[in-house]
């Protein structure tokens, strides 16, 4: 089964080698067919400290590091790919 990786925005990096990734998805609703946006926090893993507050980045899943930590950082997201 292959792993899911999602684009967010970095929200906070005060943890060492964690930060927190607000990813935001739209969908329409079944009944209002009215555009929703959902968004969700994910905690990841980041090794070098390297990414700040409002960094767009893309984590990926990866096996349990501690007690919230399902994601590591995959890559900065490019602003071309948007």
């Amino acid at each position: 089964m292959p792993k899911r990786i999602l684009q967010g925005t970095v929200t906070s990096d005060k943890n060492d080698q964690t930060i927190t990734v607000l990813v935001e998805r739209r969908y329409t609703h079944p009944l209002l067919h009215k555009t929703v946006r959902a968004s969700k926090k994910y905690r990841a893993h980041d090794e070098d400290n390297a990414y700040k507050v409002g960094d767009t980045v893309r984590i990926i899943e990866c096996a349990p590091r501690s007690k919230t930590k399902r994601w590591e950082v995959f890559t900065e997201a490019s602003a071309s790919a948007e």
